[in-house]
């Protein structure tokens, strides 16, 4: 029988700085279909709407500014997640009406460190195609999620996270899982 085309043999791993939006999708999804996450997080686990929630494991970073950064809040935990991916997907609408220098400096921090890097508008009916050939066709094993916080952009959580279960469960894993779970 041959390899299910469909299927995303490599991903293991998923991180994300933890921020509302994107960013908590991704690892809530991640946390659905049974795949290992992380990444950095500001320190104080803050975001611009309080508190990252303790059921994500994501590590505190010792500066909440990168050097090369000092103007944008919450720096260095996007560099550091850049750095210890092979690639970032940032989820953005097309036609997002506010300027989001967090995603922005990701996409810098992708470029300048010449990392794999993805953009894709969630809401592109073709968007999990895209993405899922992507994972397969570069054999991505952590993956840096990223994009605009729900206060930038409302509503992009949701949408985040229904794309990201849709890709997620077609990870072809090597140890016991389930399907996603229902509840989680």
């Amino acid at each position: 029988m041959s390899p299910d085309p469909n299927k995303i043999p490599s991903l293991r791993r998923v991180i994300s700085g933890g921020q509302s939006g994107v960013d908590q999708a991704a690892l809530r999804a991640a946390q659905k279909c049974g795949l290992a996450c992380g990444g950095w997080c500001p320190p104080g686990r803050a975001t611009e709407s309080g508190i990252i929630p303790l059921h994500f494991p994501v590590q505190e970073t010792p500066e909440e500014h990168s050097p090369d950064a000092p103007d944008i809040p919450r720096s260095q935990r996007t560099e550091w997640n850049v750095r210890d991916s092979d690639a970032t997907l940032i989820l953005q609408p097309k036609h997002l009406n506010r300027k989001d220098p967090g995603t922005d400096w990701t996409v810098r921090c992708a470029e300048r460190s010449g990392k794999l890097l993805l953009i894709c508008d969630p809401a592109e009916s073709s968007a999990a195609a895209k993405i899922g050939q992507w994972l397969r066709a570069l054999s991505i094993q952590t993956l840096n999620v990223a994009g605009p916080s729900e206060a930038t952009a409302p509503g992009i959580g949701d949408q985040a996270y229904a794309l990201l279960v849709e890709i997620f469960s077609k990870i072809d894993v090597h140890w016991p899982r389930g399907a996603c779970a229902e509840d989680a």
